[in-house]
């Protein structure tokens, strides 16, 4: 963390949970366009205070990636209590992101640095999705061998480095180790949910753990294979980024 991020404003510091369809967005970090979620709750902290107001989120959700508890920050003098900016913030924002609690916290905390994990779920469908489910997984149009999707699944828990199952876009020295605590897989009826839970994730590591699974579970990825991909640390043609309608940030996780 900067000296610039660990200081602040001196104002009252919030932390805000929030919920929202990635669909009509180009990712959670604000760009040029505005078309960003950051850019849009930002908009609305500005109406609000009347002054520009700056969030920081608990970390960026791609285009087309879905939160249902993505956390951020921001400073600011409000004098009528957090219900009440609940309620500011909630009106006149767009349908697709809600805003699900507001508390003031401590000056030291941040929504991103403050973080000790997360826990992200990635929906499947076998076979074709109805116009309702669609939109939010990914349908796989061939059955998929469980046994072997558990196999590479246990070859992916624990701490290794994970270079090869991210779309890497760091400097060298950026460290690609990470402790996958959780990866599980479970169905009901063509509906197969994959979570997973980090000390933090690298750039599509989540959305490449489930082309991997799905690889694995169409025979063309056997747990070997998982493994030497894991030791060679070099990204590969093999492993496929599953699209971002299935992902969904669930939680943030701090002590």
């Amino acid at each position: 963390m900067t000296e610039s991020e660990k200081s602040g404003t001196g104002a009252p510091r919030w932390k805000c949970v929030c919920a929202y369809d990635g669909a009509p967005f180009s990712g959670w970090q604000s760009q040029a366009g505005g078309n960003s979620i950051q850019d849009v709750l930002e908009a609305r902290l500005t109406q609000i205070f009347g002054t520009p107001r700056r969030i920081h989120g608990s970390g960026r959700t791609d285009a087309g990636v879905h939160a249902r508890a993505q956390v951020f920050h921001f400073e600011a003098e409000w004098r009528h209590g957090p219900e009440r900016l609940l309620a500011a913030m909630r009106s006149e924002l767009v349908p697709a992101i809600q805003i699900i609690s507001v508390r003031q916290v401590s000056p030291e905390f941040h929504a991103r640095f403050s973080a000790t994990g997360k826990i992200y779920t990635y929906y499947l469908h076998i076979g074709d999705a109805d116009p309702f489910t669609r939109p939010y997984c990914w349908p796989v149009f061939r059955e998929l061998d469980f046994v072997a999707m558990e196999a590479a699944a246990a070859e992916l828990r624990g701490t290794h480095d994970f270079k090869a199952f991210s779309a890497f876009n760091g400097t060298e020295r950026e460290d690609t180790v990470r402790d996958l605590r959780r990866l599980e897989i479970a169905r009901r009826g063509a509906k197969v949910r994959i979570t997973a839970e980090a000390n933090g994730f690298l750039y599509k590591m989540v959305r490449s753990l489930a082309g991997a699974l799905v690889a694995a579970g169409e025979g063309r990825m056997p747990a070997e294979a998982v493994r030497a991909i894991l030791a060679a640390k070099v990204r590969t043609n093999a492993v496929r980024t599953a699209p971002p309608e299935g992902l969904f940030l669930e939680k943030v996780l701090y002590r």
